[in-house]
């Protein structure tokens, strides 16, 4: 089946700091998003849950049987800072979009796009960041536990956002909760969302409040935050790494274009078979279902002890595949593939394997027939 990766890099070692708290910014190029008296400037999209202006302050209130609805801006924006002040629900989960779009021929209009993540709940993934109608969590505040505190329920919590390039940042109450950088959208309107609870009559009319919300879209550079030492940078863009990650002894382990440190386990070359370089992207092609076929594993030709490994991967259905480590290829030169510690990558639903091997053994992301896959921080990677 086919098989691919990229953005394949390696961790030699990691720095930690202290997080920094800042003060709001002064009001010199701010404009304000919100007259403190109406909503000129803002337009309703997909659900039915109402907003009201009440004490200075958008008031969102959620309604029974209704999608996320969406309060927006009509106009767009790129690059800015957005600052603004939220009160939520204990029982309400809701975000701030920006960088969002909604199209016609998109889920009929469905409001898609980056959302700063407001969640009270125990979870506590405030600040995080989620590709609503899109790709799901980006980042997870599973990434930060330091940054699950900084979100304080039953009280006014200051958002601090920038999107400027590629970069997404975002700071609750003075915490750098997340570093995102993806080049997925560059431009879009910001919305308040009240989230959708479905047919729960006890969770409806529950008020979720914006106020004192402001943008500022010039002279940028000298008004962002610096980001916390201990708060990670996720980088989504394949086969790049950002000078944050080179700071902190990340490099890549394949370039995105060539074989160049790798090979065959079976051989010095790279197998002239059996595997695709394309768009970025290196692919094992499928074999028919034969234990390392059609061109077989492949290895880096650089050996490595302790260290700390990501990258992505896409299955097509019914593959079976995995990530090697602590192989080496002298302990199986018959066929069969080589021998080592093993990622499983699976489509549990699709291929027999998931139900073999010891208490689920075999399932994604397990440690292959020895340990299996446990405490996903985001399940389905939904919010």
């Amino acid at each position: 089946m086919n098989f691919c990766f990229r953005h394949l890099f390696v961790v030699l070692f990691l720095l930690r700091g202290a997080s920094c708290t800042l003060s709001a910014q002064p009001d010199e190029g701010w404009r304000q998003l919100f007259n403190g008296e109406d909503l000129t400037g803002w337009t309703v999209r997909n659900g039915t849950a109402s907003f009201e202006v009440h004490d200075d302050a958008i008031v969102g209130f959620t309604k029974q049987d209704t999608p996320n609805t969406f309060l927006c801006t009509e106009e767009d924006f790129s690059d800015f800072i957005l600052e603004l002040e939220v009160w939520g629900d204990a029982a309400i989960n809701s975000g701030i979009q920006f960088r969002s779009e909604s199209f016609a021929e998109y889920q009929d209009g469905r409001v898609h796009g980056y959302q700063a993540e407001i969640d009270p709940s125990p979870r506590a993934f405030s600040g995080g960041i989620y590709d609503e109608a899109r790709r799901g969590w980006l980042y997870p505040l599973s990434l930060n536990p330091a940054g699950q505190s900084a979100y304080r329920v039953g009280q006014w919590n200051q958002y601090h956002i920038e999107a400027i390039g590629h970069e997404l940042r975002i700071w609750v109450n003075g915490v750098n909760t997340a570093n995102l950088v993806d080049d997925q959208t560059a431009a879009g309107f910001i919305a308040l969302q009240v989230h959708s609870i479905g047919h729960e009559p006890d969770l409806a009319g529950r008020a979720i409040r914006w106020r004192k919300i402001r943008i500022k879209t010039s002279d940028l550079a000298a008004a962002r935050w610096p980001m916390a030492p201990d708060a990670p940078e996720v980088n989504l863009i394949p086969n790049t790494l950002t000078e944050s990650e080179r700071r902190h002894g990340w490099r890549l382990l394949w370039d995105g274009t060539t074989t160049h440190g790798w090979r065959s386990a079976r051989a010095e070359q790279f197998p002239d078979q059996g595997w695709r370089i394309e768009d970025g992207v290196l692919t094992v092609l499928e074999s028919g279902g034969g234990e390392a076929a059609n061109g077989g594993d492949i290895i880096t030709t650089e050996q490595f002890s302790s260290f700390e490994l990501k990258l992505e991967f896409k299955l097509t259905e019914g593959a079976n595949s995995g990530i090697k480590y602590f192989v080496d290829p002298e302990l199986n030169r018959g066929e069969g593939s080589a021998i080592g510690l093993e990622y499983q990558i699976l489509d549990d639903e699709k291929h027999p394997d998931a139900k073999m091997g010891v208490n689920g053994s075999r399932t994604l992301a397990s440690l292959y027939d020895l340990i299996p896959a446990e405490n996903l921080s985001v399940p389905g990677n939904e919010k």
